[in-house]
């Protein structure tokens, strides 16, 4: 997550950042941002008919400021009414989490459908990726894509489920080589544009690429690819002041309208700050 980079000029942007961070102009300090400051007291966050809320959230294998966020999550997200969720950074039966954390949270979740990746083999266990989505998108296959270390710290994965009406993968880039996350990115691409470049479904990229809008890999995924979400900061949860977190939708044709976009930086139901390291961000999208 080019953690140790990013912390040593957070200080520096703090103050301009953190303001574009708040999606609303209405954020009031004392009430949670996603409460409208209207009469009815009507949720910002709430949902349009007939749009699909696509959300990606590196939750740092549940655990990174406290034991276990799991169930605080899922519900943040189903406060948020999430459709399908990109999560990153999760642990397999390992000696860190000797748990199926995807399958644990998709549980809680309602016994969502989902995929998971494995990335690396970890402590007698994995590390990886993964994706859930709700039962009534009617999920047609579920599959992975290994994405090489090349010069960087790890190797990756690509988590892809194909719903009825879209298809969304999910993916976190290397955290240390922005040579090899251009890589990952460009094998990213290819296997999109191999599996859906002719036909007219709507693809959807999602998840951590610990990168920067202006940075090589996001330029790269850029000739192929339209941002969708908010390029708020992501990064961190604590002090938000880097957008490394994306949702983005392949350019193969798909009709598709854009609704509200937003990182999320409070909830009712549970403590960003406490949850991960990163925010969550979301996009709503009407299929065609």
């Amino acid at each position: 997550m080019k953690k140790i980079l990013l912390i040593s000029i957070s200080l520096i942007f703090c103050a301009t950042l953190s303001a574009c961070a708040y999606q609303y102009d209405s954020w009031n300090p004392d009430k949670p941002p996603h409460m409208d400051e209207n009469k009815d007291n009507k949720s910002l966050f709430s949902k349009e008919d007939g749009t699909i809320r696509l959300v990606s959230y590196n939750v740092g294998v549940f655990s990174k400021y406290m034991d276990n966020s799991t169930e605080m999550i899922a519900d943040m997200m189903k406060e948020l009414q999430a459709d399908a969720i990109a999560v990153n950074e999760l642990d397999y039966l390992n000696g860190r989490n000797n748990v199926d954390q995807l399958k644990t949270f998709a549980r809680i979740l309602g016994d969502w459908d989902y995929m998971y990746g494995k990335a690396i083999p970890y402590r007698g266990g994995f590390y990886g990726e993964g994706a859930v989505v709700k039962k009534n998108l009617n999920v047609k296959e579920k599959y992975d894509v290994s994405l090489p270390q090349g010069v960087g710290a790890e190797a990756r994965v690509l988590v892809v489920i194909e719903t009825e009406g879209f298809v969304f993968a999910s993916t976190h880039l290397d955290h240390v080589s922005n040579e090899a996350r251009t890589e990952q990115a460009k094998l990213i691409t290819s296997k999109m544009k191999e599996m859906y470049g002719n036909t007219s479904k709507p693809v959807f990229l999602c998840g951590d690429l610990n990168s920067e809008p202006h940075e090589d890999p996001i330029l790269e995924l850029k000739k192929d690819w339209t941002i969708l979400s908010s390029q708020s900061a992501t990064y961190s949860s604590i002090s938000p002041f880097a957008c490394i977190d994306y949702v983005m939708i392949l350019n193969n044709g798909a009709q598709y309208e854009v609704g509200k976009t937003a990182v999320c930086l409070r909830f009712n139901s549970g403590d960003v700050t406490k949850a991960s390291d990163h925010l969550p961000v979301f996009i709503d999208v009407k299929l065609k």
